[in-house]
Formats: structure tokens, sequence, C-alpha cells
């Protein structure tokens, strides 16, 4: 009887084992045949540009190198000679793509192809392609091409809007020239804004990405193309462990636009926002930092014609959450042009709902500058000397009254708020500033131990300080 139950034992420990064993192995992914069905729809993408023969400098009047000397065969290489032939060269990139479907559309990174004279698309069974450029948008970094073919092998979409942080995800591409290389990792964050790509909410990745890996597919666990690799975060010049894939949701977005009109247009609501701090959400009303906070309303904008103010906390657009600014472009980049919208905002701690009209996106959204003067109005309790804007500043700032220049900041509450010399004050605590006389008159009236906002705007741009004022006895 001890024999039997010293065998059960053992065997209900086997069978333990072995249903640990199953569970750990499936809880590693395996990529093997994902890799074996989509290697065919993944592309290396070569580009050629020709360029202008560069001019060498010439050697100063009446200096001569004698032919046949070292110093002939070193300067000859460094300056123009009379008669000698400058060639044009040509210079060469390499980045990856993929097949969108089996009639030669196919997708990649604006970056790989950017003026290319010479595009060439290299299939896995080592045939080349000539590509068309159908259409690129350097704002999404997303480009459509177009080869004369069909019955390619191309990839499945997938909805990338559905992805999880902690999911597995594989990418091939061709690293350093390395055709058909896979590496994997998982999602390490959602909606990333990188600051040269505000209208892309990046995905994140943990995926082994360098250079040539540049537009190729990024795969969740069904083989389906989520993402398009497209930038890594680096101090060497080599992977670190932090890459991003523009979202298919994106790119796909780029593509529909790009076949049916030609362009890529977003759109535009024309304010300039920052993030809501601590401090900051305290000043305003709010029970926790979140939302978009509009420091300035360009002239002229959807916003300006709008209603909207400087100040005004963005809460939701279009009934989408707005948790961070850097989660507001995305979502007005995608807004139907023309579409009315209705956007939530904390205004003097009150919610308001304001109807705005969406235009389209401008080329360039051209900012002030400002060069500040010397002047004397001191305020103790900021510990900062300001002056009246001249009427050569309001030109530069775009600011037609009101405001005044920050000329010294002192060590004390300013300071510490982040205020500098050049900030042009344009309100604090919600009341716009008239003229210095009238901005001591406000500064004096500032309570204590509170955080208030101040609007200034700085370079070329508007941003809300929050500042504190102490008791003397603190």
């Amino acid at each position: 009887m001890t024999k039997y139950k010293v065998w059960a034992g053992i065997g209900l420990l086997l069978t333990w084992s072995l249903i640990s064993f199953n569970l750990q192995a499936r809880a590693l992914p395996e990529f093997t045949s994902l890799v074996a069905e989509n290697g065919a729809a993944v592309v290396n993408i070569s580009t050629t540009k020709n360029n202008k023969a560069r001019k060498m400098p010439s050697l100063p009047p009446g200096m001569q190198i004698p032919e046949g000397t070292p110093f002939d065969e070193l300067f000859k290489h460094f300056f123009d000679r009379p008669n000698q032939r400058q060639e044009p060269y040509e210079s060469h990139s390499l980045g990856s793509g993929f097949v969108l479907s089996a009639d030669g559309y196919i997708l990649t990174n604006h970056h790989v192809i950017k003026d290319a004279d010479e595009i060439i698309v290299r299939f896995s069974d080592r045939s080349e392609l000539e590509a068309k450029l159908l259409g690129s948008d350097e704002r999404s970094d997303v480009a459509l091409l177009k080869v004369e073919a069909s019955g390619l092998k191309a990839v499945k979409l997938g909805d990338s809007t559905q992805l999880q942080v902690g999911e597995w995800v594989l990418a091939i591409g061709s690293p350093f020239g390395f055709d058909y290389s896979a590496t994997a990792g998982i999602v390490s964050a959602l909606g990333r804004s990188l600051p040269s790509d505000s209208y892309v909410p990046f995905i994140q990745t943990d995926v082994a990405i360098n250079p040539g890996n540049s537009g190729g597919p990024l795969f969740n666990l069904d083989g389906e193309v989520i993402g398009i690799n497209s930038q890594i975060y680096s101090r060497t010049g080599g992977f670190m462990g932090v890459s991003f894939a523009i979202p298919m949701d994106v790119a796909m977005n780029v593509v529909e636009q790009i076949k049916s009109q030609g362009y890529v247009s977003r759109g535009w609501l024309g304010v300039v926002i920052q993030d809501v701090t601590r401090e900051l959400a305290e000043s305003f009303g709010l029970n926790k930092p979140h939302g978009a906070l509009i420091s300035r309303v360009l002239p002229a904008s959807p916003a300006a014609k709008a209603g909207l103010e400087p100040g005004d906390v963005i809460l939701t657009f279009n009934g989408k959450q707005v948790m961070t600014s850097s989660a507001l472009p995305p979502i007005v980049g995608r807004t139907t042009i023309g579409q009315s919208v209705n956007v939530v905002v904390m205004r003097n701690n009150d919610r308001k709902t304001i109807k705005v009209n969406i235009e389209e996106l401008p080329e360039s959204e051209d900012m002030a500058q400002v060069d500040s003067q010397p002047g004397r109005l001191v305020d103790d309790r900021l510990a900062i000397e300001v002056m009246d804007l001249t009427e050569q500043q309001r030109e530069q700032f775009a600011i037609k009254k009101g405001g005044v220049i920050v000329v010294n900041v002192d060590a004390g509450t300013a300071a510490a708020a982040g205020m500098r010399r050049g900030d042009v004050i344009l309100s604090i605590n919600t009341k716009k500033v008239s003229d210095a006389k009238q901005f001591l008159d406000l500064a004096k009236d500032l309570p204590e131990n509170k955080a208030v906002p101040v609007l200034v705007q700085r370079g070329d741009g508007a941003i809300f300080l929050a500042v504190r004022i102490k008791t003397k006895d603190e």
C-alpha cells in the first residue's frame, strides 16, 4: 500500500511538471511560422539620388603648387584646379517596405525615399522592380509606392487601435543591409508623441530596430501588420532598447488620401498648447493634471473664430478625452476638414462647450520672434523688472495691445516658476495685462501660498507658468 502511494505521488508530480512545462511553453511566442508566411511580402528598398558636382575652393590668387610634388597630390584633393572637371555624383540609401496589395502597392517611410531620383524594390526571390512614388507625407513619415506587377504576396493588415502594452510584436527588415532580418519584442507604450512628429501617436517597442529597418512592417502574433517601423531613440546611433512605429490606422489614412486626392490634408485648430502640471491644475481649478492648456490662439484660426482663449484647458475634443497635450494634435489632424465639433474646456473654474469649425492645416505656422530691451519697473514680490512693449516688439510678436516684457529676473518667485528675461507677460491670474503699471497692480494683489497661472510668450511660442508667492516667514 505504501509503495502504491509512492508511485501515485511520483505520477502526480510528473503530471504537474508536464502541465507546468506546457503552460510555460504556451506563454512564450513562436515566430517561425509567422516569418515563413510573411517574409515574401517584405521588400528591400534602395534609392539613388543624382547630386550636382561639388564646387571645390580655388587656390588663393597668385598661389601655385608645382606639379609632381607631394604638396601637389595633397592640394588637388581639396582645391579646384584650372581645367579640372568636377563630375556629378550619386548618393544611395537603403530601407525596408512591405507589399500592401497583390497589384503592386508598397508602403515605406517618407525619409527612406526622400529626394530620390530612382527607387528600386527588391523582393525575397531577388527580383527587382523600379517603383513609382505615388505620394508621401513628411509629417507622418509615410510614403506610398507602386510597381508594375501582379500576384504579389501581400501582408494582412491589423487594427492598431486594439494594441495593448506588453503584447508581443515582430519586425522584419534590412538592418545595415542584412536582408530579411527578424527581431522580436513587446509593445512598451502607446500614443507616444515625439517633438518632430506631433501628428503621429507612435507605438513604442523594445524590438531591435537599426538603420535599414525603416519602413519595414511590425507584426502582431496573428501575422497582421499593426505598424511601420520608423525611428529609434539612441545616443550612439545604434539600437538602445527604444524604437517607434507608426500605427497602421494612421498610415492607412495617409494611403487613402494619397490614392484619392494625391496629397494629405489635416484638420487645424490653430492653438499653441502645453501640458498641465500639478501646480497649473490647481490654479485652473482642476482636480488633477490633465487636458491640453492653450497658451496661444493664432490669429484668424478656427480657434480664434470660435472664441477659444489662452488659459482654456481642452478636456475633450469631438467626444474624445484629451488626457495630455500630446494627445490633441493627432485627434485634430484626423478630423474631417469643414466638420463642426464640440470642444469642452475648463475656463475660469467652469466647464464650457464651444463649437469649432475645423479648417485645413496650413503648410507652416509662422511664429514671431522678439528681442528684449532694458527698462525698469520692479515688482519685489515676483523679483522681476518689466517694461511696456515697443512698436517694433509688438510687430514682431503680432501683439496689437497689452503685454509687458520681462527685462530682468532675480532669484525669487518668478525665477522659481521658470520665468526668463525676454518673456512677454500676457496675463496673470487669468487677468489680461494691459501695460507695466497695471501689471504691478495685478501682481500686488496676488494671493500667498496659492498657485496662479501666468501666461507668457517666449520666442516662437507661448506657455503658462504656475507662480506661487510664499509667505515671508517661510
